[in-house]
């Protein structure tokens, strides 16, 4: 007997899950067929908890394909050999659906909750950013025009001592031009001169 190498080993074990996981979809789909349960290679993938891509393998895709075609005709044939559904397995199957259509409502009316107030957050903290920034940009404008109204101050008061001087002056000059007004005119050549 030869010594197998560790690669023959591999594809050995390799050979045989391949072999055990494709016996498992065949056994699922028989199940699945026996007990009614819709058929679709990712339900049969799902149920066999394998791969989706070894349903859809050579010789596995054909029974899976088979199956699905047979539950595709069932309704047809148990229509006419007069099975059908009874009312009340239709009224368990429309409560269930209203059950789930409920709780999907409830989750689809928290998951817009969630978002509203993240989204609110989220507008929140860029209006908040700009606000802040915008009032730091005003205080260091109002801190600048502080210091130049500072720097001015004197400048004011120089202009108010100079505006009563000119005031005083004005005053002074409208007393001489009166007084003037009033002296009598000189006779002679030198007052007409």
């Amino acid at each position: 007997m030869t010594a197998r190498t560790p690669a023959e080993v591999l594809a050995e074990s390799r050979r045989q899950s391949s072999l055990l996981k494709r016996q498992r979809v065949l056994d699922t789909v028989r199940r699945m067929l026996n007990d009614g349960e819709p058929i679709s290679f990712t339900a049969v993938a799902r149920a066999a908890r394998v791969s989706t891509w070894l349903v859809y393998a050579e010789g596995v895709r054909e029974h899976v394909q088979a199956a699905i075609q047979r539950q595709e005709q069932a309704p047809a044939t148990a229509a006419a050999e007069g099975r059908k559904a009874s009312t009340v397995s239709l009224h368990t199957d429309l409560a269930m659906a209203r059950e789930e259509i409920k709780e999907l409502r409830a989750e689809r009316d928290q998951l817009r909750t969630a978002m509203r107030q993240q989204l609110g957050h989220q507008l929140d903290q860029i209006s908040n950013r700009k606000l802040t920034e915008r009032i730091s940009e005003l205080t260091e404008a109002n801190r600048k025009l502080e210091h130049e109204l500072t720097g001015l101050r004197p400048l004011a008061d120089h202009v108010q001592e100079l505006e009563r001087d000119l005031a005083a002056t004005r005053t002074s000059l409208r007393q001489m031009i009166r007084e003037r007004a009033l002296e009598p005119a000189p006779n002679g050549p030198e007052g007409h001169a």
